[in-house]
């Protein structure tokens, strides 16, 4: 592997929590190792080769305990770990920057008018890159140091015994990173390309809809939803007024497989689709059983 000069290298610092990603882990740093002027994975207690392949792209290993409350993963990492740079880019290790995205970071974090960036994530599920039924989720993951803090949306987070059995303990789940300052979007797309097995997806999925019962049932408003507003605030407005609508779940499907083209991305789009379906099934149902259980005092 060839790496540049430290001179050369672009001033990003970039975080990857991670917790037995060795089958991602690889593709998602060997993207940046000689691009990015710091890299540092941040894990919790993985038992595969996860420390390993972030120790083969010379990226800085930390470990992180979760034991409940806040802060977690991400949070954590920038509250307690010096990074070099003023720019900071959290990447998933699922996800991977292709060439077109590095240029456009490289020319954009010289704006000094800009506190954060939004960045495009574009789906690979199935060997399939999703075009219709997945057109591009944007987050804001590319952002000045000490420019903000994720979102608390819950104030009671997992069980102890939650904690011993989720994949997904100690990880900020669908808590965005709120920036001070202007923001810009990025129009290359990230490649969000996971490699685990379905058994896993699903089982992830599952601790997700859970955490978003939760959310629903008792959690903190930090972004106003509204229909007009930004991507988030569209998802959560829909969230809040249209989840308990009848057949809801099922109009979702036709939503994103009919009106949205997903047909054409042929039996990968059929799936996920299928997938966003079977999440929203769930959310309403765990919903349902949180407030059957208030009401019969369990």
């Amino acid at each position: 592997m060839t790496i540049k000069a430290e001179s050369l290298k672009v001033p990003v610092s970039i975080l990857v929590p991670t917790l037995n990603e060795e089958k991602n882990l690889g593709y998602c740093l060997k993207a940046v190792a000689d691009w990015a002027d710091e890299i540092v994975v941040v894990d919790s207690s993985s038992t595969d080769k996860t420390e390993e392949i972030a120790k083969q792209y010379r990226a800085t290993f930390v470990h992180f305990e979760f034991n409940g409350g806040w802060p977690k993963k991400k949070q954590w990492a920038l509250d307690n770990y010096p990074f070099r740079n003023e720019w900071i880019l959290i990447l998933d290790a699922d996800e991977v920057l292709l060439p077109g995205i590095k240029k456009e970071i490289e020319k954009s974090i010289s704006n000094s008018g800009i506190s954060g960036y939004y960045l495009v994530f574009q789906m690979e599920f199935l060997g399939k890159k999703l075009k219709f039924s997945y057109p591009g989720l944007k987050k804001l993951v590319l952002f000045r140091k000490n420019s903000g803090r994720f979102e608390r949306r819950l104030y009671e987070e997992e069980s102890q015994a939650e904690m011993k059995q989720n994949i997904t303990t100690g990880i900020e789940i669908h808590e965005h990173f709120l920036v001070e300052g202007k923001t810009g979007v990025l129009k290359s797309p990230v490649l969000h390309r996971n490699n685990n097995s379905l058994t896993r997806y699903i089982a992830q999925f599952n601790e997700y809809s859970s955490w978003e019962s939760k959310v629903l049932n008792e959690g903190n408003v930090t972004i106003v939803p509204s229909l007009f507003g930004s991507q988030a605030q569209r998802r959560r407005w829909m969230k809040i007024n249209l989840l308990g609508f009848p057949g809801i779940s099922f109009l979702y499907f036709l939503y994103n497989f009919i009106f949205k083209l997903g047909f054409l991305d042929g039996k990968a789009g059929y799936y996920f689709c299928l997938f966003k379906m079977n999440y929203m099934i769930e959310t309403k149902a765990k919903l349902f059983e949180i407030k059957v259980k208030k009401r019969e005092g369990i």
